[in-house]
């Protein structure tokens, strides 16, 4: 007869182990009678369960650092790409239950390898679009793209234009309309990060709970920390990994570089953004690959052999198997026991108030930062490498260290319930008083001819669209859809060479040149009529204002991760320990569904409204957004944040009034003293020091991505 992991904890005797499996008597019987053997199995699966984390940290990171890339590459608003984020939660929702219920009776191990299989098939998924819908085509005018024809930006008059060309012109169109009309592939990347998210949900909890389970008790903690500490790197080395892959052009390697007339800077420049998720894909794969090759069950060590040292999970185990042996009549109370179990935790004000604030905030922090990259390259007119770059090697070091810290003050100064959710609330009340600040930090928007500015000079402008045709280029047969941008001697960015006026050009690709510029010799102060290919470089104020963002947003990125373990540490605390698990599974779940999903979308929703210059597909449509109002982004922006933030402040006001109430001057004391919690315990039976409560408070849901 086999027997479950779970019976393993049952003990008949001081000298005996009731064996796992007859298969592996043999072996597991030797090997617990050698520690070293016992030790180096779980360091085994502790290293490989470590590169996993690393490999599913880096792959989300690197989604994250390749928002705006998606969005420029299929033409789509920041919206619908909140919608691909969000796929992955629900893709995680999808199987939770059944990995969760399910997992722990099946070869552990062999699940979190199939995990790694589904998720590298999700990652390769989301590359593939790339190699099926031809290469990226980009705005521009037919002299800039080594035309050997020197055609007047301004039509004036269309038969300027060989009619051969414009055949082959318009030909050409129709086909990539046909083409593009038959298949949406940003389907497949919304497709592929569900499948990340299906993947990706086994090897938390399995990968936990085989740990804890088979881990020397007082070494658990310390394990697991180990494995937090590696994906903490992992969005490190995603970012990185995004910085890198922007700097190349999309289709690096299936065509002529040299004819590339766009630079990084420019808003429709696309990174080889699919090169970093075969690389991810590879990575996920070979992550996987130990767990094939691992144990379902390792040999109990030593200090679990005695029932009086086993922890709190093995004794609700042994329980369990007693309850086996009941009549069916006592099994059928189990719905009005679980009933009652509900009934007890959400009746915890403590409880139901600290989810409300971690939704709200958490939906505060996923928008903030899903949406970082795209703010610094709009506000601060930065290229994509070097966002991802500084988020990187600064913003996630810090929460890192923010996490750390938080960690050891607690440890440092024994800090109880109540001082753990002053702890909480002080991090997050300064951490949005920092926040606060970055609204003085912002940009002035750059100065486009027909949208931000007029063509004499002014600023008022009000209809964009209208304002896109002025007196200076009339007789030009333009149309205000094309995002061709110039830049004129005048500082000033024109929409497009014929929407400046421009009459003659010089040159190709990128060294083009156009002349007799009729828009910009208008202009006031203009002293000359000539452009060069693509747009103007923000005022010389943005460069310090863009070096004062960095530093505040460090700080910031510490001072509100400092209260994440605190904040865990309040949450395992207010619970009596048979509700645990119940609470920590609806807490992740509440978090995911309230947060993880619709966070990214309606961001998304609120950064479109801001939008002064849409992109036009082929074949008709809106496109991606070309130019943002840069206070309007910064206030939306960082105005939701703060607004969220501020109501998640004053739910964690309440439980900390709620905690004074039924604390007493003694329990703050034991509290104190690691005896007693403050959310009224009546008895030290209620209370529990545990290595899966020490486990448990290192875990912060996503906190890898959390700048």
């Amino acid at each position: 007869m086999e027997i479950s992991s779970k019976e393993n904890t049952h003990v008949f005797s001081n000298n005996t182990i009731l064996p796992v499996d007859r298969s592996s008597f043999k072996s597991e019987s030797s090997a617990s009678r050698e520690k070293p053997s016992c030790c180096g199995g779980i360091k085994i699966f502790l290293g490989a369960l470590s590169f996993v984390y690393f490999a599913k940290a880096l792959s989300g990171s690197y989604l994250k650092s390749t928002i705006t890339q998606i969005e420029r590459r299929f033409d789509i608003p920041s919206s619908l790409v909140g919608v691909i984020d969000g796929s992955f939660e629900i893709g995680n929702l999808l199987i939770i239950i059944l990995v969760s219920y399910f997992g722990a009776k099946l070869h552990r191990p062999r699940i979190i390898g199939a995990g790694c299989l589904i998720m590298s098939a999700g990652t390769f998924l989301i590359a593939m679009p790339q190699f099926f819908m031809g290469r990226y085509q980009y705005e521009r005018f037919p002299s800039t793209i080594n035309s050997t024809v020197n055609i007047s930006p301004c039509l004036q008059d269309k038969s300027q234009t060989p009619l051969t060309s414009l055949e082959k012109s318009q030909a050409k169109i129709n086909a990539e309309c046909e083409k593009e009309a038959g298949s949406s592939m940003w389907i497949y990347v919304l497709l592929g990060n569900l499948l990340r998210g299906i993947g990706e949900t086994p090897i938390q909890p399995l990968g936990i709970t085989y740990i804890d389970d088979y881990a020397i008790e007082e070494n658990a903690a310390l394990y697991i920390g180990c494995v937090q500490t590696v994906a903490i790197i992992g969005p490190i080395f995603g970012f990185l990994l995004g910085s890198l892959c922007a700097k190349l052009y999309v289709d690096i390697g299936f065509i002529d570089l040299d004819s590339i007339t766009i630079t990084p800077k420019d808003v429709q420049w696309v990174g080889a953004w699919w090169l970093g998720y075969l690389i991810a894909g590879v990575i996920s794969v070979l992550a996987g690959i130990p767990f094939w090759f691992l144990p379902k069950h390792l040999p109990k060590p030593e200090s679990r052999k005695d029932s009086n040292t086993s922890s709190e999970q093995s004794k609700f185990i042994v329980e369990d198997n007693n309850d086996q042996h009941k009549p069916y009549q006592q099994q059928t109370k189990i719905a009005e026991m679980a009933k009652g179990k509900s009934l007890d935790l959400f009746g915890n004000p403590v409880y139901i108030l600290y989810l409300c604030a971690s939704i709200i905030q958490f939906n505060s922090l996923i928008g903030m930062v899903t949406y970082k990259p795209k703010y610094i390259e709009q506000q601060y007119g930065q290229t994509s490498s070097k966002t991802n770059f500084v988020i990187g090697l600064i913003n996630i070091p810090a929460v890192a260290f923010g996490i750390f810290s938080g960690g050891l003050v607690m440890k440092k100064f024994r800090i109880g319930v109540l001082g753990a959710a002053k702890l909480s609330l002080g991090s997050s009340f300064f951490g949005y008083l920092l926040l606060l600040s970055l609204f003085a930090m912002g940009c002035e928007n750059s100065e486009v001819a027909g949208l931000t500015v007029s063509y004499h000079g002014t600023k008022a402008m009000t209809d964009y669209e209208q304002a896109v045709f002025s007196e200076c280029n009339e007789g030009c047969s333009c149309s205000h859809n094309d995002w061709d941008p110039i830049c004129g001697e005048n500082g000033v960015t024109y929409i497009s060479a014929c929407l400046a006026g421009c009459q003659a050009s010089n040159g190709s690709g990128k060294n083009t040149v156009f002349f007799n510029c009729s828009c910009v010799g208008t202009f006031e102060s203009s002293q000359s009529s000539s452009a060069v290919v693509g747009p103007c470089q923000k005022g010389n104020e943005c460069p310090k204002m863009f070096l004062y963002f960095l530093v505040i947003s460090v700080i910031t990125s510490y001072t509100l991760s400092v209260g994440g373990t605190p904040g865990y540490i309040l949450l395992l605390r207010c619970i009596k320990p048979h509700l645990k698990s119940f609470a920590l599974g609806i807490y992740t779940l509440a978090i995911r569904v309230l947060a993880g999903i619709p966070a990214p979308v309606y961001f998304g929703v609120a950064i479109d409204t801001t939008c002064l210059k849409w992109g036009s597909k082929r074949c008709g449509g809106r496109g991606a957004c070309r130019l943002y109002d840069s206070s309007a982004l910064r206030y939306v922006y960082l105005g939701l944040t703060l607004v969220l933030g501020t109501v998640s402040i004053f739910f964690s006001v309440a439980v900390l009034w709620v905690l004074r109430k039924r604390s007493s001057p003694q329990d703050e004391t034991l509290s104190a003293n690691g005896e007693r919690g403050t959310c009224g315990t009546k008895s030290r039976k209620d209370h529990f020091v545990n290595s899966d409560c020490l486990i448990q408070s290192t875990y912060w849901p996503e906190k890898e991505t959390r700048l």
